[in-house]
């Protein structure tokens, strides 16, 4: 069983930044994907950003529209922790962000989707705005 912890979640203005963190159990697997998605009050939970990685290298990164260009994910391997750098941050960046992780193998197709993710994270809350 992987258990997933985020943080870094807070309140911030917009234009501004914050980095998330994933904090993954040690019974971690060695090769797999790890997402984030985000949930706003009354929509649905959407995909933001993937990276996948084979045994120590083999990284793959995948990135939503709503984020490319504003966002880098990385994993530290070591520490069995993902990142999510989020920068210029808008209003409508609000929302709880969710840790996401599979063994996968995951296909570019698959790694957006929601059933393609085995554990998942309790969330941590992101607002922007005063």
């Amino acid at each position: 069983q992987v258990q997933l912890i985020e943080s870094g979640g807070g309140v911030v203005q917009p234009g501004g930044s914050l980095k998330l963190s994933c904090a993954a159990s040690a019974s971690s697997f060695s090769s797999g994907v790890m997402a984030w998605f985000r949930q706003a009050p009354g929509k649905e939970r959407d995909f933001v950003s993937a990276i996948s990685w084979i045994g120590s290298g083999g990284i793959k990164t995948y990135y939503a529209n709503s984020m490319s260009g504003r966002s880098t994910i990385s994993r530290d391997g070591a520490a069995n922790t993902m990142f999510l750098q989020m920068r210029n941050l808008k209003v409508e960046d609000s929302a709880v962000y969710y840790c996401a992780a599979d063994p996968g193998p995951l296909t570019v197709a698959t790694v957006p989707r929601e059933s393609s993710y085995t554990y998942w994270g309790q969330g941590t809350t992101v607002t922007v705005g005063q």
